[in-house]
Formats: C-alpha cells, sequence, structure tokens
C-alpha cells in the first residue's frame, strides 16, 4: 500500500489533536434525535445556509431570510445556491473525475457572473490542479479532514477559476467530507463555520499559501475550528427543526 503523502501534516503541532477534536464535535451532532425523522428537512437548511455562507465570504452578502424568500437574484448567491443542491449528484464521481467535477462546480457557480466562454475553464494553475486531482483521484489513505482542508487551501490558494473561485473551493471541499464518508449526508455546515471566523479563514489561508510548516498548521488548525463550528450549527438546525414538533 502506498504511503499518505500528507501523513507528514498530522505531525505539526496541536494538529492531530485538533481534527480529532473536530471529528467528535462533528459524529455528536449528527446524532441528534431531529435526524432520525426529519433529516431531509435539516439537510436543506443545512444546504440553504451553507450557501449563502459561501456567497458572504466572496463579498456577495444577503440576508438569510431574503435568500429563503427568494427575492435575491445575485447571480453569486444563485451560483451557490446552485451548486449546493448538486452536489449530492456529484459525489460518486468526485474521487474518479476530480478535473472534470471542478469544471461543473465553476459551471454551476460562475453562471451569469463571468463571460460563458470562462466557465468550466482553468485560467491558472493547471499544474498545481493536476497534482490536486491525482491526490484525490482514489485516495482512501488519507483521513478525510485532512484532505478536504487541503483540497479546500489549494484551490483557495490557485483561484484558478475566474469570478466565484470560492465557492468552487468550498464545495469541493465539502464533496471530499461526503465522499469519504466523514459526513455521507452533507449535515456539516462548514461554509458557517468559516463565516464565523472569517478574519482567521482569511488569514490562515493567506498563511497556507507561504508553504511554511507554520502557514500549513494555522491553516489545519483552521479547518478543524471551522468544522467544530459546522457542527454547532447542525446542532442549532436541528433543535430548531424539533422546536415547532414539541419534542
Amino acid at each position: 500500500m502506498t504511503n499518505d503523502p500528507l501523513a507528514p501534516l498530522l505531525a505539526l503541532t496541536d494538529v492531530e489533536a485538533a481534527l480529532a477534536d473536530a471529528r467528535a464535535k462533528a459524529d455528536a451532532a449528527m446524532r441528534h434525535r431531529a435526524l432520525r425523522r426529519n433529516g431531509g428537512q435539516v439537510a436543506a437548511e443545512v444546504g440553504l445556509r451553507a450557501a449563502v455562507a459561501s456567497a458572504a465570504l466572496e463579498e456577495h452578502r444577503h440576508d438569510l431570510a431574503a435568500v429563503r424568500a427568494g427575492t435575491v437574484t445575485d447571480p453569486v448567491v444563485q451560483g451557490a445556491l446552485r451548486v449546493s443542491e448538486a452536489l449530492g449528484g456529484l459525489v460518486d464521481l468526485w474521487p474518479r473525475a476530480p478535473r472534470q467535477v471542478l469544471a461543473r462546480l465553476h459551471v454551476l457557480a460562475a453562471r451569469g457572473a463571468v463571460a460563458d466562454a470562462d466557465l468550466g475553464r482553468l485560467t491558472s494553475g493547471a499544474e498545481r490542479i493536476d497534482a490536486l486531482a491525482g491526490l484525490v483521484a482514489g485516495n482512501e489513505r488519507t483521513p478525510p479532514l485532512l484532505l478536504a482542508a487541503i483540497v479546500h487551501a489549494e484551490l483557495l490558494t490557485l483561484r484558478p477559476f475566474a469570478g466565484p473561485a470560492g465557492v468552487v473551493a468550498r464545495a469541493a471541499a465539502r464533496l471530499t467530507l461526503v465522499a469519504r464518508g466523514f459526513d455521507p449526508r452533507g449535515l456539516v455546515a462548514v461554509e458557517q463555520g468559516h463565516l464565523d471566523r472569517e478574519p482567521e479563514y482569511v488569514g490562515a489561508a493567506g498563511a497556507y499559501a507561504t508553504g511554511t510548516p507554520d502557514g500549513l498548521r494555522s491553516w489545519l488548525r483552521h479547518y478543524a475550528a471551522a468544522v467544530s463550528a459546522g457542527a454547532d450549527h447542525l446542532t442549532q438546525i436541528s433543535d430548531e427543526v424539533l422546536a415547532p414538533l414539541g419534542t
């Protein structure tokens, strides 16, 4: 069996413990009793909030209630919603053809926000995208959270597509968590966790781009914190779903 190429990152100070804590928190949130009978309702709300948060991280901020009501026509918000709705159908393809999925995500995210000729087309970083695709394809060795964090950070650093490339990065990370079985129903609102800690998110992404051990550690610790915050949001949403039922 080939060794995990990302394994050395787990040796960075506090990283392995932070990822383990995030996993435990997400696992606990996914045991919420609302998910037994109302999982679809919870998943729909998580998807909506994740899309609104992802658009906000691209500086397209809108009130959640307005987006829910369908009154927001911002193309980046609409693209983030399309991406969120389409993720379930891309889970099986992601580990087999990651470059194809990235192109599809960009088409969904950027339609109406960039020229049609730019949809699904790389504008930079082709070699690193090939390397990232090689890391994702068939990778059952790297722990899911670690792989998702690296997928996310690489795409944020490269911004290989025109327009809302960050929406693509966050969606690819979510796909990784779903496809690798960490969050098979896509319930952990990691995007909201990033938005909750937005200054840290921006700073940690910049630190990752330096390629230094401290920069990598900063990003991985942030990612773990965002997953933990996303688990808290899942618990909150689940509580809200149960409340009207009086249970």
